[in-house]
């Protein structure tokens, strides 16, 4: 978008907050780039010009504006909607890849050289890896900074800068304050304090957003001693590269209250990141609700509850699992076979705020599972042992830099692996907002209710017409029914 000038000089013009993440404007005569709905004065149009990502800002010599903080607005949904070789970059780069394995273990993940790598990202992000790492670095850096009490060299360190020096200089350069400075500025009063060694923020996102599904959907499911509502909040555990955290996530009408316990701070770069994509914040609801208000049975769900979006998953891998145990049985049961495994196979941790006890186990971890000792059908747990086999063997991969077509081919391999399965897999884990459900239960009622055809292969035709939102149009069609994943927990 940020090579349509007129475009843009109009949303900066309107303050439309809809575009924030979108482009970034940089104003020529002060050298500060903002987000398009920055409350100050617009600046005359010659002298604006665009840029596609803060990155690319930053590397032109632009620094932060500080009443808008651009680098704290919600990501571009593009990449969310791409499974290209961008796309999946510019995912890897958000959850820390190239700080933790360089540029050439981003390239190497993504099956190009790291020379390709940095001529598509700079083609279309105006920055290369290196460039939008530092940005990242930055933004991480920002949050340590004013979140917590933390000396400045942990959270350099943490950040991920290699040095004191390094970590000084950028903030100074990307916020022109220094990191002391940055700290007394960015103070705050939280929504209510923090205990030592937990780190409160705000997840922004773009408006509208409807929690019920979202939230409930997540609730309803949860895997006990990994996941639970508690105090208007979704809490679960993750499982980090540098150790593991507790996330307790709250709606609020403007943003997500997100309180992280972290074992390493090192850690909170793919915490956000994992965080942010689970509630498909990054979405783009305007664009995705107009096109499903075209259809005229579509419009009444859509406008009742707009800015619906899909709930997701922290882990790839692990949804994938839980889908091979939800098959054909109820969500009750799906839970009580998840909360099984994690007993029997989950690492332990210790929660001093609630009822959190387990890790969900990795699929090495579970590589040893006896399938007799699981109470299934026979075919299920020979569908368990082959997914989780080639989980473990890298076979499959499933993750921020997955191909969506390359996966779903390598999913339908596997026996026991339906459609249903697959689908709902690249839906929730992979994060494809086109994937579709026509034979689930679900689905079929809802669309027979509103009077669309109910059968799979008249619903697949007439669901063309709500591509690329596909996935979308489905928590619209589940959300007609009183199921526990649509209603907001009291």
């Amino acid at each position: 978008m940020h090579t349509d000038t007129e475009r843009c000089v109009r949303a900066v013009r309107s303050k439309d907050a809809r575009f924030d993440g979108w482009f970034f404007t940089a104003v020529l005569t002060t050298r500060i780039y903002c987000r398009p709905s920055c409350p100050v004065v617009p600046p005359k149009a010659e002298n604006m010009t665009f840029y596609p990502s803060a990155a690319a800002c930053q590397q032109a010599g632009f620094r932060a504006c500080k009443r808008c903080r651009p680098d704290t607005s919600p990501g571009s949904p593009e990449w969310n909607a791409r499974a290209d070789t961008v796309a999946r970059a510019v995912r890897l780069i958000q959850d820390g890849i190239v700080d933790r394995e360089g540029v050439p273990g981003l390239a190497g993940r993504l099956g190009y050289s790291a020379r390709q790598i940095e001529r598509q990202l700079l083609a279309e992000l105006g920055a290369g890896p290196l460039a939008l790492a530092r940005a990242q670095r930055a933004q991480t850096a920002r949050v340590l900074i004013e979140t917590t009490a933390l000396p400045m060299a942990q959270v350099a360190f943490a950040a991920g800068f290699a040095s004191i020096r390094a970590f000084n200089d950028t903030v100074r350069e990307v916020f022109a304050l220094s990191p002391s400075e940055l700290r007394v500025r960015g103070s705050r009063t939280p929504d209510r304090p923090a205990p030592p060694g937990v780190i409160q923020l705000r997840l922004p996102f773009r408006g509208p957003l409807t929690p019920d599904n979202l939230f409930g959907h997540l609730a309803a499911t949860a895997v006990p001693g990994v996941e639970e509502w508690r105090d208007s909040a979704y809490r679960r555990t993750l499982s980090l590269p540098y150790g593991h955290a507790i996330v307790a996530l709250s709606p609020r009408p403007d943003h997500i209250a997100c309180r992280l316990s972290l074992t390493d701070p090192r850690d909170l770069t793919l915490a956000i990141s994992s965080c942010r994509r689970m509630l498909d914040l990054d979405a783009d609801p305007v664009a995705v609700d107009e096109q499903l208000r075209a259809d005229p049975l579509l419009a009444p769900l859509v406008d009742k509850a707009p800015g619906r979006r899909v709930p997701r998953t922290v882990d790839a891998a692990e949804f994938a699992v839980r889908a091979v145990l939800g098959q054909q049985v109820s969500t009750a049961a799906a839970r009580t076979h998840a909360a099984r495994l994690v007993t029997a196979h989950g690492v332990p941790v210790d929660d001093p705020e609630g009822g959190l006890t387990h890790l969900f186990p990795a699929p090495e971890a579970l590589a040893g599972l006896d399938p007799e000792a699981q109470a299934l059908p026979r075919s299920r747990r020979t569908t368990l042992t082959t997914l989780i086999a080639a989980l473990a063997d890298g076979s499959l991969r499933l993750g921020p830099d997955s191909d969506w077509d390359r996966a779903r081919a390598r999913l339908t391999e596997l026996p026991g692996c339906g459609p249903w399965t697959v689908e709902v897999i690249a839906m929730r884990a992979l994060g494809d907002p086109d994937a579709f459900l026509p034979t689930d239960l679900g689905v079929r009622r809802a669309a027979a209710g509103l009077g669309l055809p109910s059968t799979p292969a008249a619903l697949t035709a007439r669901a063309a017409a709500w591509r690329p939102w596909r996935a979308y149009a489905v928590q619209y069609l589940w959300a007609t029914d009183d199921h526990a994943i649509n209603l907001l927990p009291a």
